[in-house]
């Protein structure tokens, strides 16, 4: 973990909360979360279904916005900021993988981690040589060409994996990313991302409900009632 005074916190949360009207209803998700990711840290956060921990991890990345409080990225406060403007820093400083792939199923491995490289105005060229220098480091050169349909689902999520990490985020917010594979298939993405993580310095949090690899970060965070807390 890398803990430079003189950088900001890739994220900080500050007094952070969401309420969702449902109705006459009101539910209160988070209350007054405050959160920070240093650089390179590595953050697991664990809870029951419901409990807002993807709500948490939106928040964070600008998919959403708090009913109160204010998040941060590299410094930059995301409130009042456009779509247009939360697009391009998420795309500059932050990666996105999910339970489900979301892979773009009309196009090649090659081109779906090619595609954030290409957003933010990198040329062709050099989309596909640093797209395809990821595809090698998550183990499937071989399967460049071959479009989301014709991959396994653990081929599929490491192509996810290479698509949030091509771009060299400062940090990757990661739900619940082997929901859908088999133990073993598991491990590998988890491995991966740890290793991607020691490579490229960026931080990682992860929501999981596998406390085995929860163990395995730096610090691990539970969250209960719409707060976080130490797991000891």
């Amino acid at each position: 973990m890398n803990r430079d005074s003189k950088q900001p916190p890739v994220v900080l949360c500050q007094s952070l909360g969401r309420v969702f009207e449902q109705g006459t209803h009101r539910i209160e998700v988070l209350r007054s979360v405050d959160f920070r990711v240093e650089r390179g840290e590595r953050i697991a956060i664990v809870g029951a279904s419901g409990a807002g921990k993807s709500t948490l991890l939106h928040l964070m990345g600008g998919l959403d916005r708090p009913s109160s409080g204010t998040v941060e990225v590299d410094g930059m406060a995301l409130a009042g900021r456009s779509e247009s403007e939360l697009a391009k820093l998420r795309n500059r400083a932050l990666g996105f993988v999910y339970q489900f792939h979301h892979l773009l199923p009309e196009f090649s491995a090659l081109e779906n981690v090619a595609m954030p490289l290409l957003i933010a105005g990198k040329s062709a060229k050099d989309a596909s040589t640093r797209a395809t220098d990821m595809l090698k480091r998550v183990g499937l050169e071989h399967r460049i060409g071959h479009k989301p349909g014709e991959m396994s689902g653990g081929e599929r999520q490491r192509t996810a994996v290479a698509r949030a990490m091509v771009h060299q985020p400062m940090c990757l917010l990661a739900d619940e990313p082997t929901g859908n594979l088999d133990h073993r298939n598991s491990e590998q993405i988890y491995d991966l991302m740890l290793e991607l993580n020691e490579s490229e310095k960026t931080a990682l949090v992860i929501v999981t409900h596998d406390r085995a690899l929860a163990q395995r970060m730096d610090r691990c965070l539970e969250m209960v009632d719409g707060q976080l807390q130490d797991v000891a």
